[in-house]
Parts: structure tokens; C-alpha cells; sequence
């Protein structure tokens, strides 16, 4: 049985496959598209958050000083993935980061999940959730990262074991044609396109046994992150449910964001125990202006209500005697 499962997958890997070429594009870096492709990957589409090493110490784990872009964040099967890979570094380091690639092979790998070798990249880059970035804010967001410093910084190479060695090539597709954002005034077309490429679906949606998203509970949270030290934590249900967002009005939940923006989250980290940290970039995500952050509020209004009351920090020795949420 295992072995049809293996052919079975073998086959449908080489079938579904599908590279193009990168596109041969030179992008012009205007000061528009510098500042705009730095508010997008900083703080929506939060690129730094999983390209760098988080610091457990401070809460939503942001960036340690130093290591914005330059990789090193993994994964393994500590956490339930099948296999070892770890966050590329996205710095303009020649020999370690992506100063040889070109424009259009970032392009590429940002929204059609291929490295620059052609090989398909892992899942775990949201690049799915990435195809539906228009071409200007692609093109803005590749702008920034020419921007950052260098720095060079090795990366293990992945290892995946079957079937993740072969379903990683089923995903990768090429870009049918241009991508165009809604317009901002309507706030919930506007909406939708921010909660996609800020993969909010991906986070608050819980996973089956084959790390798959399980159809109906879209945005019901549940989704386990580990956490150092061994504890999960997990994505709450931010459908308009009472177990989720419920009756939270637009200004409540804006200001859930900007909290994080004005607080010293040094010193509230430090009142929180290991185990009871959060995955989710709060401090970047505070930088999104009112106006988005209203629009995503929008559109999740109008998702399909699912209940689903979710312990965000399941019970564990070191909070057995802390309140659950």
C-alpha cells in the first residue's frame, strides 16, 4: 500500500509540475516603490518575521538585532514538518543571499514558488498566497529588499522526506497573465487582497494529519506553531462567530494592532512566561496603517461563520494554573 502511495505520488509530482522561465524584467527603484515595498514586506506581508531569527524573549518574537533578512528561521519535524528546511537569506549577499539573482527570478520566487536553480520552493513560502500580489507591489517589494544591508550567512540545505520530497514539486505555477489590486476604496475587495498576500488564511486555519488546511474551518484558527522550549501556541478563530472576532467593532480591532506599536513589548514580554508567547508578528503588523488594517476588519465580516472556541496556549506545567483564551 505505501509503495502505490509512493508511485502514486511520484507520478502526480512529475505530472503537476510546471516551471516557466523567469521573466527577463530590470525593475526601476523609484522612491515610491522603495517606500511601498518596505511597508509591505515589514509589515504586511511580514517577510522579516520568518527571515530572520526571532527572539523568544520578546513577545510575537520579532527579529533579533542583526538578523532582519538573513534568514535561519527552520523548521523540522519538532514542529510536525516532514523533514528539515530553513528561511533563505533575502539580503543582496552575492555568495549567500540573492545578489546574483535578477529581478525576475525574485519576481519568480516570490509569487510562483521556483529558486533561481529552477528548483520548486517549500510550501512553507506562502507563494500561493503570493500569486495574488499585484505586479506593482511584486515589483515594489523586490525594489526594497535590493535595499537591505548584505550579509552573509550560510543556510543548511533543506532535506524533505517522502511525500514531501515530491509534492513540493506539484505546487509551483506560472503567472497566467498581469495581477492587478483591488481599489482600496472598496474596502472589502481591498480587504480580501491584504488578508490573502498577508497569509491569514494560512495562519487561522487548522492543518489534518498530512499538514493539509481542512476544508470548511477557513479562518476558524486552531493551527498549532511550536514555540521554544517545546509548548504550541495556537491561531485563534477570527470569523465573525462569537467563539471568534464576534461583536469586536472596527475600532477594537485597529487598536488590537496599534497596541503593539505604542507599548514597550520588552517589558511585557517579560511578564509572560516562555510557554505563552505568540507566533504572530504583532510588533511589524502594528505598522500597518488604520486604513488597512480597517479593510481586513471589513472583509473578515463577511467570511463564513465557524464555531470554534480555541485554547490559544493549550495547558502545560508551566501555565496549569493560568487562565485559558
Amino acid at each position: 500500500m505505501r509503495l502505490i502511495l509512493v508511485l502514486g505520488t511520484l507520478f502526480a509530482a512529475i505530472a503537476c509540475s510546471s516551471v516557466r522561465s523567469a521573466p527577463a524584467e530590470k525593475i526601476e527603484a523609484t522612491p515610491a516603490r522603495l517606500a511601498r515595498g518596505a511597508y509591505l514586506a515589514d509589515h504586511v506581508l511580514n517577510c522579516m518575521h520568518c527571515h530572520s531569527e526571532g527572539d523568544p524573549n520578546v513577545w510575537g518574537m520579532p527579529p533579533k538585532a542583526g538578523t532582519a533578512g538573513t534568514g535561519g528561521n527552520c523548521w523540522d519535524e519538532s514542529g510536525g514538518f516532514p523533514g528539515h528546511v530553513c528561511a533563505s537569506n533575502l539580503t543582496p549577499d552575492p555568495d549567500t543571499g540573492l545578489g546574483r539573482w535578477t529581478d525576475g527570478e525574485i519576481l519568480r520566487a516570490i509569487r510562483e514558488g521556483v529558486s533561481r536553480n529552477g528548483e520548486p520552493l517549500v510550501a512553507i513560502m506562502p507563494y500561493f498566497a503570493y500569486r495574488s500580489l499585484s505586479d506593482e507591489d511584486a515589483r515594489a517589494v523586490v525594489t526594497y529588499l535590493r535595499t537591505l544591508p548584505a550579509v552573509r550567512r550560510e543556510i543548511p540545505p533543506r532535506r524533505l522526506d517522502l511525500p514531501e520530497s515530491q509534492l513540493v514539486n506539484v505546487d509551483p505555477r506560472p503567472l497566467q497573465g498581469p495581477v492587478t489590486a483591488p481599489d482600496p476604496k472598496d474596502a472589502v475587495a481591498y480587504g480580501r487582497y491584504l488578508a490573502t498576500v498577508a497569509s491569514c488564511l494560512e495562519c487561522h486555519t487548522p492543518l489534518d494529519g498530512h499538514y493539509q488546511p481542512i476544508p470548511g474551518r477557513e479562518f476558524a484558527g486552531g493551527r498549532e506553531f511550536p514555540l521554544p522550549g517545546g509548548a504550541v501556541v495556537r491561531s485563534p478563530n477570527i470569523t465573525p462567530h462569537q467563539t471568534g472576532l464576534g461583536e469586536m467593532d472596527r475600532k477594537s480591532f485597529i487598536r488590537r494592532f496599534k497596541t503593539w506599536a505604542e507599548a514597550d513589548v520588552g517589558l511585557l514580554a517579560a511578564n509572560v512566561a516562555p510557554d505563552r508567547n505568540s507566533a504572530m508578528g504583532w510588533v511589524a503588523e502594528s505598522g500597518m496603517t488604520e486604513e488597512d488594517l480597517g479593510a481586513i476588519h471589513a472583509f473578515l465580516q463577511t467570511v463564513r461563520q465557524v464555531d470554534n472556541r480555541v485554547r490559544v496556549w493549550p495547558r502545560s506545567p508551566q501555565t496549569a494554573g493560568a487562565p485559558e483564551r
